[in-house]
């Protein structure tokens, strides 16, 4: 993965979750992706942070919009990897975020968010 690549996903990552069209975060996203985040207790109770397939992944962001209704991000940084990159971001309520998505055939297979002391608004 190249560095242009990896800042024009994270613009258009960023252009489709302020707009709060789930069809538009998801299609960036495989069938069987797999991701993890410390919100993913907080607005399931699942314990294990982790939600496995894009209908769970769904339901895990449809709850989070409608907890948060004015979510908003601002793509700060990015980084590729070999097949993986990472956005540097900042949240509606000025918090910092990391998110490492990995890819598999032009889709995200894979990912994290990764918070420091502010979580979510």
């Amino acid at each position: 993965m190249d560095l242009e690549f990896a800042r024009k996903f994270a613009g258009e990552w960023q252009e489709d979750w302020n707009s709060h069209d789930m069809d538009r975060i998801l299609g960036h996203y495989h069938e069987d992706v797999i991701f993890s985040s410390p919100m993913v207790e907080r607005f399931s109770g699942d314990p294990s942070g982790t939600v496995h397939g894009k209908d769970e992944l769904r339901t895990y962001w449809s709850a989070g919009l409608s907890r948060i209704p004015d979510l908003h991000f601002e793509v700060m940084d990015v980084r590729a990897g070999v097949d993986s990159l990472v956005i540097d971001y900042r949240n509606q309520i000025g918090g910092r975020v990391y998110e490492v998505l990995t890819f598999r055939d032009g889709l995200v297979i894979a990912g994290f968010g990764a918070y420091g002391t502010v979580l979510a608004g």
